[in-house]
């Protein structure tokens, strides 16, 4: 791999027994490697000792444009490193840093994240599931991103953020005309939170095109909210739903998207059916990269519904 004339684009290691030793090697050898454009690592337990060699060799190489370091038990000084590193490195298009090991409350690590976004590097995609993070890190995040012009995808799920953490995107999105998707999955935004986000994408944005808020605390009126909001909005194409509380208003209110076509079934994670004459909501296994990891032998979703990011926004070729 380190060699010059080496040909490989694309090294998937993910889940493997890889550990700090591991890294070690791998990252020194793409400090040299003038090819690879796509590394996966995930699930490999390199820990914070392990990342840091990962962001010297992102100081030096050049062509690497997708990196996945999620569920490497990445830890707090890795994390920073990464972060300034990512600063000066003009090639790296796409970072996955989902589920590091954080011991602090004080969310040094997304301040981090935040100024390295306020530098506008070419950054387009970028994951930060499982971080712990609270309403603190989203309004350093959200401040960030309003000088911000690249970042395409932010993945958010699965933190503690709450309805003030979506007031701060809402605004954001009010004036952002970079985002194309927004994962908000697993956050207790409740409907105070929908609410925001509908405003924003109802009367202001118009470059969003998919939202997730599966599992997200919202009920009948936060729903009603965001189909109001594709109702008016043509671009938000892409809404995941599922796991929230439906009320009658909220089934009929979706079910009418799907049926006049202006929610496509392959672009949401409901379908729309009837008991004794009302309308019900049952289950898709649709998504923004539900089987971008993993997906059964026998697939009967559609790779397009199933990982929808990758078709929104591709990074690169080689995925």
């Amino acid at each position: 791999m380190a060699q010059e004339n080496s040909s490989l684009r694309y090294l998937n290691l993910m889940f493997n027994d890889l550990g700090m030793s591991g890294a070690e090697l791998i990252a020194g050898a793409l400090r040299k490697n003038t090819s690879l454009v796509h590394m996966r690592m995930t699930g490999n337990k390199i820990g914070d000792q392990g990342g840091m060699f990962f962001a010297s060799m992102l100081q030096r190489n050049s062509t690497l444009e997708k990196l996945d370091l999620g569920d490497c038990d990445l830890g707090l000084d890795c994390l920073i490193a990464i972060a300034r590193a990512l600063i000066q490195n003009k090639s790296l298009r796409a970072i996955n840093l989902n589920r590091p090991l954080l011991y602090s409350q004080e969310e040094e690590t997304t301040v981090h994240l935040a100024r390295m976004l306020k530098n506008n590097p070419p950054l387009v995609e970028l994951h930060l599931s499982k971080h712990e993070m609270r309403n603190f890190g989203v309004e350093r995040l959200c401040e960030a991103l309003h000088e911000n012009s690249s970042l395409r995808y932010l993945d958010l799920s699965c933190n503690k953020i709450t309805a003030d953490g979506a007031k701060f995107l809402g605004e954001l999105l009010k004036h952002n005309q970079s985002l194309v998707i927004l994962d908000l999955n697993a956050n207790r935004i409740e409907d105070a939170g929908a609410t925001y986000l509908s405003e924003a994408l109802s009367l202001h944005n118009r470059t969003l095109q998919a939202l997730s808020v599966v599992n997200c605390s919202i009920t009948g009126k936060g729903l009603t909210a965001l189909s109001d909001a594709i109702k008016s909005n043509m671009i938000l194409s892409h809404i995941y739903i599922w796991g929230n509380t439906f009320d009658e208003d909220a089934c009929m209110s979706f079910s009418e998207l799907v049926q006049t076509g202006r929610l496509k079934p392959n672009c949401t994670d409901v379908a729309p059916f009837q008991v004794d004459g009302r309308a019900q909501l049952a289950d898709l296994s649709h998504g923004l990269h539900r089987e971008y990891y993993w997906a059964p032998r026998h697939r009967v979703v559609a790779d397009s519904a199933a990982n929808a990011s990758l078709a929104l926004v591709a990074v690169s070729e080689y995925l």
